[in-house]
């Protein structure tokens, strides 16, 4: 089997808001390999034909509108329907993907201070003279379940 039709057969899996920087790596790479990235990246316009086209820009021409498309559609088919819903009008791949940056990055980096600063309490965290064993072990495990909340592995290194 060829390598390009493995990757062709092989999308990345579904985008349902989870690992948005894992996702983008995957989803960058497939786009390259389909040579379909140039669309979402550049986001550049399909001039109209002249009046008198040579004979190679009306294959150029269609090549360009139809990559414009795939890049579309495969970024259509790679989100989850909750986010298919809120992308659907948008009118290009670069406007699908600069909408899933902004909606899905920053929220990405968030949850990961958030776990971090959480991991650095737990690690701060000493039993009081006062306290017992329970509730000093509920102070823990809270903290553990809002990292976990926060989709973050809590290791016991």
């Amino acid at each position: 089997m060829k390598i390009d039709s493995i990757i062709l057969h092989r999308s990345p899996p579904v985008f349902n808001g989870d690992n948005y920087e894992t996702w983008v790596i995957r989803m960058t790479i497939h786009l390259e390999a389909l040579d379909l990235w140039e669309a979402v990246e550049e986001n550049y316009v399909v001039p109209d034909l002249p009046a008198n086209p040579t004979i190679a820009q009306p294959k150029i021409h269609k090549e360009k509108k139809i990559r414009k498309s795939k890049a579309k559609a495969c970024l259509y088919t790679v989100v989850s329907n909750t986010i298919f819903t809120r992308i659907m009008n948008l009118k290009s791949a670069k406007g699908i993907w600069d909408y899933l940056k902004e909606e899905y990055q920053d929220n990405e980096r968030t949850k990961n201070m958030q776990a971090l600063n959480l991991i650095r309490e737990f690690e701060m965290q000493k039993m009081k003279e006062t306290e017992n064993i329970k509730d000093y072990a509920d102070k823990l495990l809270s903290i553990i379940n809002k990292v976990r909340l926060l989709k973050n592995e809590f290791s016991n290194d």
